[in-house]
Formats: structure tokens, sequence, C-alpha cells
């Protein structure tokens, strides 16, 4: 079984940082993406940040030059760092991965369960 867990989420104001963690564990071929999705009050799921292996990274419009995704591949690991948060960064945050778990199996997407990000003063 495949897994990822979030962590970092929490309260914080208007301006300030907070650094989310992801790790992917389980039985685990290869990662081609590893990302982070967030789903606030009107309740649609939307992209936040991507990254995938070899490729630039992909970012909401809304986000780009505040938040930054980067990922440990030798630890199955994305981070967010999340900079100048507004109170509309208020969501839960996903994390996502798509996993082959051998050569010839299939792609697998695979979602955490969430951590919340308050922005609040």
């Amino acid at each position: 079984q495949v897994q990822v867990v979030e962590s970092g989420g929490g309260l914080v104001q208007p301006g300030g940082s907070l650094r989310l963690s992801c790790a992917a564990s389980g039985s685990i071929f290869v990662i081609n993406v590893m990302g982070w999705y967030r789903q606030g009050s009107a309740g649609q799921r939307e992209l936040v940040a991507v990254a995938s292996a070899g490729g630039d990274p992909k970012y909401e419009d809304n986000v780009k030059g505040r938040f930054t995704i980067s990922r440990d591949s030798a630890r199955n690991t994305v981070y967010l760092q999340m900079n100048s948060l507004k109170p509309e960064d208020t969501a839960v945050y996903y994390c996502y991965a798509k996993i082959k778990q051998d050569s010839r199996a299939p792609w697998l997407n695979i979602w955490g369960q969430g951590t919340q990000v308050t922005v609040s003063s």
C-alpha cells in the first residue's frame, strides 16, 4: 500500500509563512508528479503547485512569487514553502502523488488526508 502524509499546517497571521511537507511511503517504483492542491470554503479543489520529474514546477497564478515547491526525490518528499500568506489562502491543503508500484503497473493517483492552513489575524 502506498500513502502520502502531509504535515506543517496551522494558523498564521497575514503576511506570515508556513512550510508544508509531504512524504510518500510504501511500495514505490517511481514517482512522476508530486504536488499540492487546496480546497477552500467554496468547496472546489484547485491546483496550487506541482513538480514533475524532470520538468519545471507549475503554480496557480495567485500563488506565483509567494509559494515555492521543491522535491527531495531521494526521500520521496515534496515541500511547499508559503510566504506572504493571505486570508484567501485559507484552505485544506492536500498532497498528491502520481506513482507506479512496478515498471508494468498503471499509474496511481494518491492523495493525502489534508492539512488545514488558516490565515487570520
